[in-house]
C-alpha cells in the first residue's frame, strides 16, 4: 500500500509560480514511476509530468502544453515529488493529483493507469 499527500496549490495571478510536492508513505519501493495528473472543472483527468521513481529509467516527461514551464523533481531518500510551475496560466486551473504506478511512464496514459492517487490539489490561476 502507498500513501500519497498533495500540497502547495493555491489562487495565483498569471505569470506566477506555484511548487506542488507529494509526500509519498508506505511501500514506495513496489513504485516504478511517479506522476502528475489534473482535472479542469467538467473535465476528465489529463497527463501532466512523470517521472521513474527507484531508477533513471525513463523521464522526465511532460504534456506538450506544459513543456518549458513545468519542472517534476524526486527525491526518493525523502520520499517526495514535486512539481515547480512557472509561467502558469489561467487554463492550467485545475486540481492536481499526485499519483503512483507499477508501469513505465510510457505504459501510462490515463489516471486509470495508475495504481494509488492523493487527495488533490487546487491551482486556480486568473487573468
Amino acid at each position: 500500500q502507498v500513501h500519497l499527500v498533495e500540497s502547495g496549490g493555491g489562487s495565483v495571478q498569471a505569470g506566477a509560480s506555484l511548487t506542488l510536492s507529494c509526500a509519498v508513505s508506505g511501500q514506495s519501493d513496489s513504485i516504478r514511476t511517479m506522476v502528475w495528473f489534473r482535472q479542469a472543472p467538467g473535465k476528465d483527468p489529463t497527463f501532466v509530468s512523470g517521472i521513474s521513481w527507484n531508477t533513471n529509467e525513463a523521464g522526465p516527461g511532460y504534456v506538450e502544453s506544459v513543456k518549458g514551464r513545468f519542472t517534476i523533481s524526486k527525491d526518493t531518500a525523502k520520499n517526495s515529488l514535486t512539481l515547480q510551475m512557472n509561467g502558469l496560466r489561467p487554463q492550467d486551473t485545475a486540481v492536481y493529483y499526485c499519483g503512483a504506478s507499477g508501469r513505465h511512464l510510457r505504459a501510462i496514459h490515463r489516471q486509470a493507469d495508475t495504481d494509488y492517487w492523493g487527495q488533490g490539489t487546487q491551482v486556480t490561476v486568473s487573468s
